[in-house]
C-alpha cells in the first residue's frame, strides 16, 4: 500500500454511478451475457474519468455490481431465494418520517433497488465466473494508464449479516463464520490478481444505528467485536499491507443524529487486520472527528484514507476546503500517513446516486486539486 511520500495521494471508496443503460440488468434478476462488453466499457470509461480528474488510486467503479452487498446473491450458495422486501429504517430516519418519504420513495413509491435476499442454506463461493470477468475488465481497463495502484472492493461478513438475515445458522457467529470462510475465496483473489483489496464494512458504524439503537453500546460493541473477528478470520494469510477497509455510517443524507461516536469504536477498527483505515470526514455530522486521532493515535503501520469530500450533496467542494481538512488530518497522523478520499461510494446502490454524474467526477476533480494545494504547503520545507 503506497504512502504520501512526497506528496497527498488521492482515492476514493470504490463505487460510481452507473451508465443508465447497465441499470435494468443490474437491477433485475440478473446480469446476462450480453451485457458484458457495456459493463466493461463502463470500467473502461470510469478508469478513463477517474484518471483525468486526478485520482491516483482507483476502482473499478463497481460498474457490473447492483450494490456493494448485494452482489453476494449471485456468488455464494444460501442465498437464492425469495427476496422479502427489508425496508431500510435507521434510527435518525425514524425520527423524522419526512425524510425517509423524501429519501426513499419516488411518485408515492418505493424506489427501485436490488432484492436482498435472507441466508436460506449452506454457504460456499461459487461465484467464480463472475469474479473472473470483475478482474479480467478492471486489467484491461488499467492498461498503460499512469495510476499509482488499483483497488477493489468487496463487502464484509458482517455487512451481509447485517443486511441479509438468516434463516439456516443457529446463532449470528456461526452465519458471520461461514460468510467468512466463503468471502475469503473473493479477498483472496482480488489480491492474488495484484488490486488491494477493500473490504466495506458499514455494519461497524451504521450498525448501531440501524439494528442496536435502543441497546446499550456495550452491546453493539461485543457484538461489532464479533464482527472483526469474522473479518479477520476472512483475511487470514493476506499481507494486511494490501488490505484496506472501509468504515461508514450509512451513505444517505438524513440527520444522522444518532450516528456512533468515532471515538466509541476506533479502538476496535485499529483491531482488523488491515493497515489503511477509511473512514467519512467531511460530512457535517463527521468532520470534527479528525480529533479522535489525537486521543487514539493512529497505529504506526497504518494508513488513514479520510474523506474530505461528502458524497451526498452537489456541492463541488473548493480545493481551498478540500486542503484545509487534508491538513488537519496530516498535523494528526503524519503527512505520510493521508490519502485523501471521498466519504463513501458515489454509486453504493446501482441508479441511487445522490449526486449527479458530472458532479460526483468533478467533485473528485477538485479532491485532486485540493490535495495538490495540501501538498505544496505540507511539503513546502
Amino acid at each position: 500500500m503506497k504512502r504520501s511520500t512526497d506528496r497527498i495521494l488521492t482515492t476514493h471508496v470504490g463505487s460510481l454511478p452507473r451508465p443508465p443503460d447497465l441499470l435494468p440488468a443490474l437491477l433485475g434478476s440478473g446480469q446476462g451475457e450480453a451485457d458484458r462488453e457495456r459493463v466493461r466499457d463502463a470500467v473502461r470509461d470510469a478508469v478513463d474519468r477517474q484518471v483525468a480528474a486526478g485520482i491516483d488510486i482507483v476502482s473499478d467503479g463497481e460498474m457490473g455490481k447492483p450494490g456493494f452487498a448485494h452482489y453476494i446473491a449471485d456468488r455464494l450458495t444460501g442465498f437464492q431465494g425469495a427476496a422479502t422486501p427489508q425496508p431500510f429504517a435507521p434510527r435518525d430516519v425514524a425520527d423524522f418520517p419526512e425524510i425517509a418519504r423524501r429519501l426513499f420513495t419516488e411518485n408515492g413509491s418505493e424506489q427501485a433497488r436490488p432484492p436482498l435476499p435472507r441466508n436460506d442454506g449452506p454457504i460456499a463461493y461459487v461465484g467464480w465466473d463472475r469474479l473472473a470477468a470483475e478482474l479480467d475488465d478492471f486489467a484491461a481497463a488499467l492498461a498503460n494508464q499512469p495510476v499509482a495502484e488499483a483497488f477493489l472492493p468487496a463487502v464484509s461478513p458482517g455487512s451481509v449479516a447485517m443486511l441479509m438475515g438468516t434463516n439456516s445458522f443457529p446463532s449470528r457467529r456461526d452465519y458471520l463464520f461461514a460468510l467468512a470462510d466463503a468471502l475469503r475465496e473473493e479477498y483472496r483473489a482480488i489480491v492474488g490478481c495484484g488490486f488491494l483489496l477493500q473490504v466495506d464494512c458499514p455494519d461497524l458504524a451504521l450498525g448501531r444505528h440501524l439494528q442496536f439503537a435502543d441497546r446499550p453500546l456495550a452491546e453493539f460493541r461485543a457484538v461489532a467485536a464479533m464482527h472483526i473477528e469474522a473479518l479477520n478470520r476472512a483475511l487470514a494469510g493476506i499481507d494486511p499491507e494490501r488490505v484496506r477497509v472501509h468504515v461508514c455510517w450509512g451513505n444517505y443524507p438524513g440527520p444522522h443524529h444518532h450516528d456512533v461516536a468515532l471515538r466509541d469504536i476506533l479502538d476496535l477498527i485499529y483491531q482488523i487486520d488491515a493497515n489503511g483505515l477509511s473512514l467519512e470526514g467531511a460530512n457535517p455530522r463527521h468532520e470534527h472527528e479528525w480529533a479522535a486521532f489525537a486521543a487514539l493515535p493512529l497505529p504506526d503501520d497504518k494508513v488513514l484514507i479520510p474523506g474530505v469530500i461528502d458524497s451526498c450533496t452537489n456541492y463541488i467542494e473548493h480545493p481551498e476546503v478540500v486542503a484545509q481538512r487534508i491538513e488537519r488530518y496530516a498535523r494528526v497522523v503524519g503527512r505520510e500517513r493521508v490519502i485523501a478520499s471521498v466519504d463513501c461510494g458515489f454509486g453504493t446502490i446501482a441508479g441511487r446516486s445522490a449526486v449527479v454524474p458530472d458532479i460526483a467526477y468533478a467533485k473528485l476533480a477538485a479532491l485532486a486539486e485540493g490535495a495538490r494545494l495540501a501538498s505544496a504547503r505540507l511539503w513546502a520545507d
